[in-house]
């Protein structure tokens, strides 16, 4: 049986690559998007920790939809960056969500006043590259504690989960 990827001319593959990187910054954007215009503030009564997990338990069926959409696909790692470019970002920005209603109800959570959608954004983005700046910090046993679950789940991510979407991948490729 003859490659997918082997029959596809040189530019019809940057084509395919292009328009699957163009979705996936379309994916991102959106999520962004829904972040900052989402009513966060509005979250009164339900405990973040109860939010979160229902959020990553979402993310969670998110993520085993599109693993086992990958193999099936006619493109295995175009459609892998798709899926990348959609759980990344929702990860990241569940955890931004927490640390923003978690400042809202508890503004000596962290360290800075009136903890931004923006400022709870750049610190998840920061714990999660392992930057730690140090401009934004825990102050909360409640907000360190959320702080390293996320490490926990950040290091999880980078090495089960990008080794699932690439094992999804080359299963794709191996059907083809």
């Amino acid at each position: 049986m003859t490659s997918v990827r082997a029959e596809l001319s040189p530019a019809r593959r940057r084509r395919l690559i292009g328009r699957g990187l163009l979705k996936a910054a379309a994916s991102t954007l959106v999520l962004v998007v829904l972040y900052f215009v989402s009513p966060l503030e509005r979250v009164d009564g339900v405990p973040v920790g109860v939010s979160l997990v229902v959020g990553l338990l979402l993310l969670l069926g998110v993520c085993t939809w599109q693993i086992r959409a990958i193999p099936r696909a006619a493109h295995p790692g175009v459609r892998a960056i798709e899926a990348l470019a959609i759980t990344a970002p929702l990860f990241l920005l569940l955890f931004a969500a927490a640390y923003f209603v978690m400042a809202q109800d508890d503004p000596e959570s962290f360290n800075v006043q009136g903890l931004t959608r923006s400022d709870a954004l750049y610190f998840t983005v920061t714990v999660f590259a392992t930057v730690g700046f140090g401009d934004i910090s825990a102050t909360s046993q409640i907000a360190r504690r959320l702080v390293t679950v996320q490490i926990l789940l950040d290091l999880l991510v980078l090495g089960l989960g990008i080794r699932v979407f690439a094992g999804a991948v080359q299963r794709g490729r191996e059907r083809q």
